[in-house]
């Protein structure tokens, strides 16, 4: 496996994509975008846990449990969500994704419906028409870039990634896009993602492959603990590279080439959170199971005493430990240890650790060098709770100032 520089969604054979601006921000950029895939593709998906789905997570549940193997596009716009706007809502979900056929040559139950923004608004339709008309006048294989800018709300950047994997057969390709960077938390992190492949894949492995993914990545960040209406994480596969997985070897490189897709979106996600300055990993280990150790490290990592010492480059250990204590995981309170590290920028350590519990009790550190290393732009934070053999990690980031700022007047 290796990464594509400048990979997009549409890097793999067979896709293409159009942006344009049709007047749902305010800002006037573009705000809907098509993804084509010129030949029908096998898809599956992973939505939101909210009681209030949005229309456009309804229409799609219900299409893909219908029939999941003849897709041939997405419609994606930003700056209204159609959620919480009852069965008129139902209605312009529809209606957007009968208009993308339209523009598509296909069946409306070959398109799948992705939106994001504020809640509560209807989708001006007169609006949405002309965009799918002119996102679709600009389709090419090269316009991948312009859907990743047109999805994005108070995202500051697009979040793209693609890779190469050999399989047996040969070299298929992953790309994805997602956007995201407020209301991300399991399940899911509140985001819109669409990832595709030129591989052949059926739809129950489909299916099974990015439930792994998603578990390994999109569920396990967080920036403030609130989850979406529109959380939506969409794989398709063309098959336009003719490259099948042949037994375990080709299902597994498969599986870390879209693990290591997801993870690097995911991330991307955490690390352009609203008013983010760095991205921390949270790892809990020593855990009795990994059901606690993850209720461990997802109570820290939302916790906003740990997440404002961690804007303020603050060793205030006694945070960490205190969180971990409530979120219902057994603890030896005379075995706890709690390290820090430089991060390596993939989520990850980089470089030595600095231990500051030993025992349950403080240990000798040198404040200055904890201060230093919490105050980079990419933080591993290492717990053990000293039980067990269980071991999970959370990627967060810092609660800053600004994350007040930007939501205070968000629909003003």
């Amino acid at each position: 496996m290796h990464w594509i520089p400048d990979g997009t969604v549409t890097s793999p054979m067979g896709y293409s994509a159009g942006a344009t601006a049709c007047g749902l921000k305010a800002s006037g950029r573009d705000d809907l975008a098509l993804l084509q895939s010129d030949r029908p593709a096998t898809a599956a998906g992973v939505f939101t846990r909210c009681s209030l789905p949005a229309a456009p997570v309804l229409l799609d549940q219900a299409l893909l449990a219908a029939d999941a193997s003849a897709l041939r596009g997405v419609v994606i716009n930003a700056g209204i969500a159609n959620a919480c706007t009852g069965a008129a809502g139902m209605d312009d979900a529809r209606d957007m994704q009968a208009a993308a056929a339209d523009a598509l040559g296909c069946a409306p139950r070959q398109v799948l419906v992705l939106s994001t923004g504020v809640i509560g608004r209807r989708l001006d339709m007169t609006k949405v028409r002309a965009g799918v008309i002119g996102a679709a006048a600009r389709l090419r294989p090269e316009g991948g870039a312009e859907l990743a800018r047109a999805i994005m709300t108070t995202d500051t950047r697009p979040k793209e990634a693609a890779v190469e994997v050999a399989l047996s057969g040969g070299t298929v390709r992953i790309g994805g896009v997602a956007k995201g960077a407020g209301m991300i938390h399991p399940d899911m992190a509140t985001m819109l993602a669409i990832v595709t492949t030129d591989a052949v894949v059926g739809a129950a492995d489909l299916d099974a492959l990015l439930r792994a993914a998603a578990a390994g990545s999109f569920n396990r960040i967080s920036v403030d603990g609130d989850t979406s209406t529109n959380d939506s994480l969409l794989l398709l596969a063309n098959g336009a590279a003719e490259i099948g997985l042949v037994g375990e070897s080709d299902r597994a490189a498969f599986a870390a080439g879209l693990l290591a897709v997801c993870r690097r979106l995911a991330l991307a996600i955490v690390r352009d959170g609203e008013g983010a300055r760095r991205l921390a990993a949270i790892e809990v280990s020593g855990a009795a199971n990994g059901a606690e150790a993850l209720a461990a490290a997802r109570t820290i990592a939302t916790s906003p005493l740990v997440k404002t010492a961690l804007a303020g480059g603050d060793p205030n250990w006694g945070r960490i430990l205190a969180a971990a204590a409530r979120s219902g995981a057994r603890l030896d309170a005379g075995g706890v240890s709690l390290s820090i590290a430089a991060g390596d920028g993939e989520g990850g350590a980089g470089g030595d650790w600095l231990t500051l519990v030993a025992g349950g009790v403080a240990a000798p550190f040198a404040e200055e060098e904890a201060a230093a290393i919490l105050g980079g732009a990419d933080v591993a934070i290492r717990l053990d709770l000293g039980v067990g053999a269980a071991r999970e990690t959370v990627w967060t980031c810092d609660l800053t100032a600004d994350y007040v700022a930007i939501n205070a007047d968000y629909t003003t």
